[in-house]
């Protein structure tokens, strides 16, 4: 296992330990949140796989590296192909312009890394 994909291991397991954790508290706006954040990628007038795309575009405007990683997986997962995601990648590099590069760089490190089975998907709709 390669230094980015064991970072990629630990990023996820980190993840859905630290999102328990803080579940685990009984604070209600935050478990509304998340429950929100999950309601929000089922399926309705949008399909998952569109929903997905939007969230993909959405974070890398905002720059958000673990966001872009997660809606990368979530959106392999829904179908979206590798076409359709330089579609997607192509919108965000629009909206947000050219400091959106070195994400797009790492987004597509993370998709190759996903196509040839090397970094697992994120569990849990979570954004990041």
């Amino acid at each position: 296992m390669s230094d980015a994909d064991d970072r990629v291991q630990q990023f996820t397991e980190f993840r859905q330990r630290m999102n328990q954790r803080i579940l685990d508290e009984p604070n209600q706006v935050i478990r509304r949140f998340f429950a929100l954040d999950t309601q929000t990628y089922q399926p309705g007038a949008l399909d998952v796989k569109t929903k997905e795309l939007c969230g993909l575009v959405a974070s890398m405007v905002l720059r958000c590296d673990d966001c872009i990683s997660y809606h990368v997986a979530q959106c392999k997962d829904a179908g979206v192909t590798r076409a359709e995601m330089f579609e997607a990648f192509s919108v965000g590099l629009v909206v947000g312009g050219s400091i959106v590069i070195p994400h797009l760089r790492r987004a597509t490190d993370f998709l190759d890394r996903l196509e040839h089975g090397e970094a697992a998907s994120p569990a849990l709709h979570d954004h990041g």
